[in-house]
């Protein structure tokens, strides 16, 4: 029997984020990419992996998928064999968080999810990719693909989200931290403290790569992958 992958997407995310990673292991493992839009905070998202995977699981989380995947180890770390945080966070909200996060809801609710991928993607990655219509273009459908209910869920959870540095060291797995080198959401230094607070993780920053590391740089992020599992 295959061991078991489960790959966590983030905000306004779905399985396109790992389609790379999702072929490079299809022979290997049982892949698992959860559908989550409908839970309104990441402690509600983690028990449903938890309920949905089976009794030990390596785990990826990127960006609010991260999150995620930290409280599935808060909740069930003895189940978890290997956990690779990507492009993600563990502090709790900045003061000044609320604003920005509202404000894209807003305009979700208002003028539709294209209007947000049109204003919230580019950002996000690194600035060749920006002008790549192709690469651009799935990345924008999947966007215009969520609903704005869903949307707004997301960003409530994220909002309510506790402080996760304290779970940190909970984490007895193997473990992989890893952003693009240009993430300016999620920066490197981020991950370098989050790498230092779990004992034996291993750090890569990805050169020419944004907030969507696992896309971006497919080849790059699936040999840390593959090297973790390895582990």
């Amino acid at each position: 029997m295959k061991p078991t992958l489960v790959l966590v997407p983030g905000l306004l995310c779905d399985s396109l984020v790992w389609k790379h990673q999702l072929a490079a292991f299809a022979s290997t493992h049982e892949l698992l990419v959860p559908e989550l839009s409908d839970f309104t905070s990441l402690e509600a998202m983690a028990t449903a992996v938890l309920a949905a995977a089976p009794e030990s699981f390596a785990l990826a989380g990127h960006s609010l998928g991260g999150r995620i995947a930290l409280e599935i180890v808060r909740q069930g770390a003895a189940r978890v064999t290997h956990l690779a945080l990507m492009d993600t966070g563990v502090g709790p909200p900045s003061p000044s968080e609320r604003a920005s996060r509202m404000e894209l809801v807003t305009l979700g609710e208002t003028r539709g999810l294209a209007a947000v991928a049109e204003r919230w993607l580019p950002p996000m990655l690194h600035p060749t990719r920006r002008q790549d219509a192709a690469f651009m273009a799935p990345l924008a459908a999947m966007v215009r693909g969520r609903s704005a209910i869903s949307f707004r869920r997301q960003q409530e959870a994220l909002l309510a989200r506790p402080d996760a540095r304290p779970v940190l060291a909970q984490v007895h797995c193997p473990t992989l931290v890893l952003t693009g080198r240009e993430d300016e959401w999620s920066p490197p230094e981020q991950h370098e403290a989050i790498a230092a607070a779990i004992p034996g993780s291993r750090l890569v920053i990805v050169p020419e790569a944004g907030h969507f590391a696992p896309l971006e740089q497919p080849i790059a992020v699936t040999q840390a992958l593959r090297e973790l599992l390895a582990r």
